[in-house]
């Protein structure tokens, strides 16, 4: 069975998100890892930041040893969030070879944001693809007005793991 890593990018309704789809996951017969990047606590990512190596080591061993990412994100301002987005450079600066993180993969995007999260998700797709990930085209969108579907994320879970099986 291949291992799948869940990223929730914020602490908040895309952690509740995570943790529902790993529960949908482990019924399904297929167990997964939750890590939420504001835990990591990275620093802003500059040319002269210092960061922690535990805390990218945390992050880079998890990736590396997974064969499928489910990133669960809002959406800010159109687009990725800083926390996404800083963790992933970090990823890139900090590790010997950035591509083996990603490149050949399979990617699912979730959101919960405060629409429909339809920017995040294609902007996420963009960069996911550049770096080499394969990303399915379901995705999964909830907001305050459209809870999630379970069926119908049953549906897409399952396929995310055909492809990575």
């Amino acid at each position: 069975m291949e291992k799948v890593l869940i990223v929730s990018a914020t602490n908040d309704n895309n952690l509740v998100l995570a943790n529902n789809l790993q529960n949908i996951l482990s019924e399904l017969g297929f167990p997964a890892d939750v890590l939420s990047l504001e835990d990591l606590k990275l620093p802003l990512f500059s040319s002269e930041a210092i960061i922690k190596e535990d805390h990218i080591e945390t992050l880079l061993s998890k990736m590396k040893k997974s064969d499928g990412f489910i990133f669960c994100s809002p959406e800010y301002n159109g687009g990725v969030p800083p926390v996404l987005s800083n963790a992933i450079t970090w990823i890139t600066v900090k590790s010997d070879n950035w591509r083996e993180v990603f490149n050949g993969k399979f990617a699912l995007i979730g959101t919960y944001s405060g629409g429909d999260g339809y920017r995040f998700i294609n902007s996420f797709r963009t960069q996911l693809e550049y770096m080499g990930t394969n990303v399915i085209a379901r995705s999964i969108s909830v907001n305050k007005n459209k809870p999630l579907n379970v069926e119908s994320v049953k549906q897409i879970l399952q396929g995310f793991i055909n492809i990575i099986n």
